[in-house]
């Protein structure tokens, strides 16, 4: 396999490469139909007393995490690499809901505080994500979803913009009446909606649902997981939503210490439960059998982790997040309240995810497999005087750009003021056409870009989350330096990268 794998004609070109890295959005804006949707809700309860109920519904998210923090790391440990050890390890918090054990209830006052103050960077976030699955998977358009934890729909509002024409049936699982209610007014008088049905937990979707119907083309489970600070009923939770996927799963969490050690044990868990699977499977004395499970047997991760191997961030004392820039909707500047000063235009929204997928991760050549790059003296060398261009970017140092500057973000239009020109996502399709020729495989030869570029002169230092081998079995995480005079083409690559991209290997 080793020598197939170097025997290589080049891949990509050097300016395909930078097009497939790109992931992540500088600065995203809320599209227009949804930000009139949140202004049209919130305007219908004409609630006097907003901006106390956006600040009792931070403090409780605050709440959920202090309630995190108490979990044992060792039952935690146990938990999650054998469960079937330590079903009774788990401590439990007596607040009892359709998820389980849950730290936080929805009525109506959180409801509407939720649409006006997080739903805009939720919905920013997931978008980021679904568009990197979209990018990494471009055969995959899903006609059937399951939304777990659906809140207020800021993920169908997501999946709406990256799948416009494929959804023909969504799932939503919701215990909260108030964030259903809150969901249904935002949506409505939208057209070309797929087959929308709302649950109050699994436990009626599936008695709702043939068994042989229950398999969803994507499931996705969305800021909800954090909300059970029971380890044992999260997993379960997980496990349950696995088995309800048919293809792609997809879970996100804040882009904290605690969300993203969330995102991190289950997937552990899920990992090591469909490696136990296979090796049972590989035991088993019915051939036939085997062979037809084992084609739909295996898991592996779609993003971030070009591998599917332990963490190498685990004892690095640094946890995997990312983060979204979003201009700040005018329900958010007129309801949130910054710490000291003026409100800024922007917000910047961390999060922590992992996107699995059935099956077994495709063997693909790494991407700068059979390509050569000249130094900066080789170009130089055969430059023509007369085609010489100065660089002004390269006259000065740079600093550490962590995101962007405030300066360059774009002016918000008034959503008052706007008219609603947006066409059935045109700019999403041309997207998908200019993209779709050079997108970044599911192999190993693509590592992930972790925290932001620094960027010292001539010289760029990346930290890499990557594969270690050809097989995806194991990970490391390295800074990788970028110079100028040993490899232009790819120092003019990392100088555009952004936190969250893809980095060729």
């Amino acid at each position: 396999m080793a020598s197939r794998l170097s025997e290589t004609v080049p891949k990509f070109t050097a300016e395909a490469l930078r097009a497939a890295a790109k992931q992540s959005d500088a600065c995203r804006v809320v599209p227009l139909r949804l930000r009139q949707a949140i202004k049209k809700y919130i305007q219908e309860q004409e609630d006097p007393h907003m901006k106390r109920k956006v600040l009792r519904l931070s403090e409780s998210f605050r709440h959920i995490k202090e309630a995190n923090l108490l979990l044992p790391i060792t039952t935690s440990k146990e938990i999650v690499e054998d469960p079937l050890k330590s079903v009774e390890c788990s401590k439990r918090w007596k607040i009892q809901s359709a998820y389980g054990d849950i730290g936080i209830r929805y009525q109506e006052d959180e409801a509407i505080a939720y649409v006006a103050s997080r739903m805009p960077a939720v919905y920013s976030a997931l978008y980021r994500v679904l568009s990197e699955v979209r990018r990494r998977v471009p055969d995959f358009s899903p006609a059937k979803v399951l939304d777990f934890g659906a809140g207020t729909g800021s993920a169908f509002w997501a999946m709406r913009e990256v799948w416009p024409r494929s959804l023909q049936k969504v799932n939503l699982v919701e215990p909260s009446q108030s964030m259903q209610r809150a969901g249904q007014g935002l949506t409505r008088g939208l057209k070309n909606l797929p087959l929308i049905h709302s649950y109050s937990s699994l436990q009626a979707l599936s008695q709702n649902i043939k068994k042989s119907n229950r398999q969803h083309d994507l499931v996705i489970a969305s800021y909800v997981l954090g909300e059970i600070p029971s380890l044992k009923d999260r997993i379960t939770v997980v496990r349950q939503l696995w088995d309800l996927t048919g293809d792609i799963l997809v879970l996100v969490e804040p882009g904290t210490p605690q969300g993203s050690n969330i995102i991190s044990q289950v997937r552990s868990h899920i990992l090591w439960m469909e490696r136990r699977r296979c090796r049972k499977l590989k035991e088993a004395s019915d051939k036939s059998c085997k062979a037809l499970t084992t084609r739909k047997g295996g898991a592996f991760i779609v993003a971030p982790c070009p591998h599917d191997g332990p963490c190498p961030l685990e004892k690095s004392g640094k946890y995997c997040h990312f983060v979204q820039r979003l201009e700040r909707t005018t329900s958010q500047r007129a309801y949130k309240r910054s710490n000291g000063g003026s409100l800024r235009g922007f917000e910047d929204e961390k999060f922590s995810y992992v996107v699995f997928r059935r099956g077994q991760r495709p063997r693909e050549t790494w991407p700068l497999d059979g390509m050569k790059f000249e130094t900066l003296k080789e170009q130089h060398a055969r430059r023509n005087p007369e085609d010489l261009e100065i660089d002004y970017e390269d006259q000065f140092p740079s600093e550490n750009e962590d995101v962007l500057n405030e300066e360059e973000i774009i002016s918000y239009n008034s959503d008052d003021t706007e008219a609603d020109t947006v066409t059935d996502n045109e700019e999403l399709e041309d997207e998908q056409e200019e993209t779709g020729a050079t997108a970044a495989d599911l192999g190993t030869g693509w590592g992930r870009i972790v925290y932001s570029p620094i960027r010292r002169g001539k010289r760029i230092e990346m930290d890499v989350c990557r594969a270690s081998d050809h097989e995806g079995t194991k990970g490391s995480f390295d800074r990788i330096i970028i110079t100028k005079s040993k490899n232009p083409t790819l120092h003019h690559h990392a100088r555009r990268s952004l936190w969250g991209d893809l980095w060729p290997f």
